[in-house]
């Protein structure tokens, strides 16, 4: 029998379209527009992601789902309405109208800035982070700042992909990580 993680992880595989040298030479790019244009596909990954939400006997056990620009915002809002939660963009420099945390970190082809809105999470709230892939460790340990800076609490990550051959897991420290599949 096969479970919501299995059925995600085929549906990647059937539908994730690898680019190569894109979007630079020697990068092959993961191409999930397929996979978000397929309903089943679609679904199955939503409810594989959301499950690093939930405890063993499947209650929701965070308070609100954070979504990295851009990808991340894509699977991280579905996320939150499957748990019946709220979704907190964390987004690009002076993209939010209204007063924000900051947090800049390098990334391997410069550095960037990420920010959330001060008031996004209230002290204590427990919070998981959703993005596509997790490579070099670099946006999630920025989100995390950013997440502790309004007082919440980072209780695990779930990505699409998680790329061994990098350090993202170093990055991250002891903030659990849920990768439907391992590249």
């Amino acid at each position: 029998m096969t479970g919501p993680a299995d059925a995600a992880r085929d549906a990647m595989s059937r539908l994730v379209v690898d680019v190569p040298d894109y979007p630079q030479p020697g990068v092959v790019f993961k191409d999930i527009t397929p996979l978000l244009s397929d309903h089943a596909g679609f679904a199955a990954v939503i409810g594989a992601l959301g499950d690093a939400g939930r405890d063993g006997s499947g209650a929701v056990v965070v308070d609100k789902v954070v979504g990295m620009e851009a990808r991340g915002f894509i699977l991280a809002a579905p996320v939150a309405l499957a748990l019946g939660i709220g979704f907190v963009p964390v987004r690009k420099a002076g993209k939010l109208p209204r007063p924000t945390h900051a947090v800049s970190y390098s990334l391997e082809y410069g550095d960037a800035t990420l920010e959330v809105h001060q008031d996004a999470i209230a002290p204590g709230e427990r919070v998981l982070l959703i993005d596509d892939v997790l490579a070099t460790g670099g946006t999630v340990a920025a989100t995390r700042e950013l997440v502790e800076a309004c007082g919440g609490t980072c209780v695990g990550v779930a990505v699409l992909m998680e790329l061994s051959f990098l350090p993202g897991r170093t990055a991250v420290g002891d903030l659990p990580v849920s990768a439907i599949t391992t590249v």
